[in-house]
């Protein structure tokens, strides 16, 4: 779960739009850009807010661009929350929130108009992050050999000092944050992993990163907050009702608190070009950026990509293997499984491997030494597709206490699917 606070903006906000990049240079498709040969430094915008074309066209330049070439890439997506390859959405996400968001017969939500959300799964590791219009992500792909985990981060902050923002770092979890210190002490200007203002209240995160590395290449992704308008709801969305039942293999989400910068989107985009442009050797005005957008669904790579992080398969049977237990205590800071009161006999079991049920005991009282037809018959299903847990419930009492038990396992374990 995430805290928020928004900052006094530094200047009006007003979301990036294509009006603003009008002398960037239509036309060029991906493949074009990167066969020439004598180019190894490249930049590009996408003119597309969907999540799963601009994670395609990242994998892409990824995976395709020559080994020895450098890649900056800047994009922002519609509302979504994106989980990392090795994550567990039952973990991460309110499913049930998710599922709210998306049925026809939502009530209006808080902000209104935030209406539906894609759930993604990108390729590279790290945690959960919520995007909007008001995060721009930045990307750089580079040399393997040139990697570090700071390296861009660092780029990042130097834009954004030169727009004015002093308080940015990078820390030691190679995030940017924001210090919130009253006074102001003598430090190094240059220095990107120090400010003036860094004795006092914890930092507040703007821009969490994730890494992607393959045979010669690597990928340094993050998210940046500009002005999102929806911070106040991001907690509601990343709290999981099954988060403390769940044991899991997989990465968690550290949580941290966090804030909008108070910049116009354009001038983050702008800001990081010109660092980029001057660490590479680009022109720093960006007018040597090509723009892609739904055009690109025409690459057979990318296309193949697209169609994939879309898939119900992806999303939830990419999942590590994790067990949800109602009274095995868990080995960490959480405290121990509580069941309702009218429910505290009741003991449900699931081993979930790639989101489908391995090995699975939901019953009111005694577990026993065998599992009943019932407890059978759950054996094989995917966790994601299960809406009602009736079927599958072992009882001896009456329907109520069966219903009881399969409601709340309905509200901890919701299937984001509309039905």
């Amino acid at each position: 779960m995430l805290f928020s606070r928004t900052l006094q903006p530094l200047q009006r906000n007003r979301v990036w739009t294509i009006s603003r990049l009008a002398n960037r240079r239509y036309g060029s498709t991906l493949a074009d850009a990167l066969a020439n040969p004598e180019k190894k430094v490249h930049s590009f915008i996408s003119r597309s807010r969907d999540p799963y074309l601009n994670l395609s066209i990242e994998h892409y330049l990824l995976t395709k661009s020559p080994h020895d070439s450098t890649i900056l890439f800047l994009y922002t997506n519609r509302p979504c929350i994106v989980i990392g390859r090795n994550q567990n959405p039952w973990m991460e996400v309110n499913l049930g929130l998710l599922r709210a968001a998306r049925s026809s017969q939502r009530k209006e939500t808080e902000p209104p108009g935030i209406g539906e959300l894609d759930l993604v799964r990108r390729r590279s590791g790290g945690g959960t992050v919520f995007h909007d219009e008001g995060n721009v992500n930045w990307g750089v792909i580079s040399p393997s050999d040139d990697f570090s985990r700071d390296k861009h981060a660092e780029m990042v902050v130097r834009a954004l000092r030169k727009l004015g923002v002093e308080r940015a770092r990078v820390n030691e979890r190679h995030d940017i944050v924001l210090d919130q210190g009253a006074e102001r002490a003598k430090v190094d200007e240059a220095d990107t992993h120090k400010t003036p203002f860094g004795e006092g209240p914890r930092p507040l995160k703007v821009s969490g990163s994730a890494y992607k590395l393959i045979r010669g290449r690597a990928l340094h992704h993050a998210t940046c907050l500009l002005s999102s308008p929806n911070l106040q709801i991001i907690p509601d969305y990343l709290h999981s009702p099954a988060k403390r039942f769940i044991k899991a293999q997989g990465v968690e989400s550290v949580s941290s608190p966090v804030a909008n910068i108070g910049i116009e989107n354009s001038d983050f985009v702008e800001g990081v070009q010109s660092e980029f442009g001057s660490m590479y050797g680009l022109s720093s005005d960006g007018s040597v950026a090509v723009e892609v957008g739904e055009e690109q669904l025409g690459v057979p790579e990318i296309d193949k990509g697209y169609e994939e992080l879309k898939t119900l398969k992806w999303t939830y049977l990419s999942t590590p293997k994790f067990i949800f237990s109602t009274k095995e205590p868990l080995p960490d800071e959480r405290r121990d499984p509580v069941l309702p009161a009218h429910l505290e006999d009741a003991q449900v079991v699931l081993t979930v491997h790639n989101g489908t049920i391995k090995g699975g005991r939901a019953c009111l009282g005694p577990l026993g030494e065998t599992r009943s037809p019932r407890e059978e018959a759950l054996q094989g299903r995917n966790l994601h597709e299960i809406d009602d847990w009736r079927p599958y419930v072992k009882y001896e009492g009456g329907i109520a206490e069966r219903d009881a038990l399969a409601g709340w396992l309905r509200a901890t374990l919701p299937s984001p699917l509309e039905q």
